[in-house]
């Protein structure tokens, strides 16, 4: 109560976001900037916090979606000149990864997966499976390259040299704004950027984390044990609350599982 008595100072205040899930576009997507900047907003301009502190849990995903969340967080955390400090529980990898540069500090658990700075584009290719069927493809386009990563198509050197280029773009960003973050405190090794992960010891040792640490211990230390924590994220639906969309929710799933697979977990 005493926060409510004028002249008395209240426990200081620290406002957590949780980033927890795959990191994708459009509604259905756990994380991405639409579903999440309200609750950003909300963590850097009510109640004073001392600090902003990221909870982060995420295999990576949207590079578009992850660019805009860590810039928006960066861009409050400079307006209201608050600190924040990102704390990662089973991974920050790729977009993950991306997001926790959004920190001043990074800590993780000692077992915590940390890195995979690269860019994976993936597709099928079915045109066996079609040809065996006697099932016959008909597309028709205006522009040479419109069909280009067509599944159903024999694989083009050219459309995969063209989609190599856009990947090794992406990926120049992608180390850019790692080594805009970390600056000096990154270690000159040649595993940085090559899509490798580790555990946090390592990361710790090349750099992409400056320790190892919990998320409520270290703020105690930072801030007292009186700490207060008032936590935002992204809120579901009132339809996904009471389990409506189960088809679409199935896909989620199946693609959240496939991006912590890559990381064997």
């Amino acid at each position: 109560m005493k926060r409510w008595i004028p002249f008395v100072p209240s426990d200081p205040m620290v406002a957590v976001i949780r980033l927890h899930g795959t990191i994708s576009t459009g509604a259905r997507g756990q994380l991405n900037d639409i579903t999440l900047a309200p609750q950003i907003e909300k963590a850097f301009r009510r109640g004073k916090p001392k600090a902003v502190a990221l909870s982060i849990n995420s295999p990576g995903g949207s590079p578009v979606q992850s660019s805009l969340i860590a810039a928006r967080i960066r861009r409050l955390a400079d307006e209201k000149e608050i600190p924040v400090f990102a704390f990662v529980e089973d991974a920050a990898a790729s977009g993950g990864y991306w997001l926790a540069c959004a920190g001043d500090r990074i800590f993780a658990d000692r077992s915590s997966i940390i890195g995979s700075i690269g860019v994976v584009m993936a597709y099928f290719g079915f045109q066996d499976f079609i040809r065996k069927y006697g099932i016959e493809r008909r597309i028709h386009t205006a522009g040479d390259n419109k069909s280009q990563l067509d599944p159903f198509r024999p694989e083009d050197p050219e459309d995969v040299a063209r989609i190599t280029a856009i990947s090794n773009d992406i990926h120049k960003t992608f180390i850019d704004h790692v080594r805009t973050a970390r600056g000096d405190r990154l270690a000159e090794d040649e595993r940085l950027f090559n899509g490798e992960f580790w555990t946090a010891d390592t990361a710790r040792d090349l750099g992409l984390i400056d320790g190892i640490g919990h998320l409520v211990p270290v703020m105690k230390a930072e801030y007292g044990d009186k700490v207060r924590f008032a936590v935002y994220g992204p809120r579901k639906s009132l339809f996904q609350r009471f389990g409506a969309r189960v088809a679409l929710d199935a896909l989620d799933a199946v693609e959240e599982r496939a991006h912590w697979a890559r990381l064997g977990l």
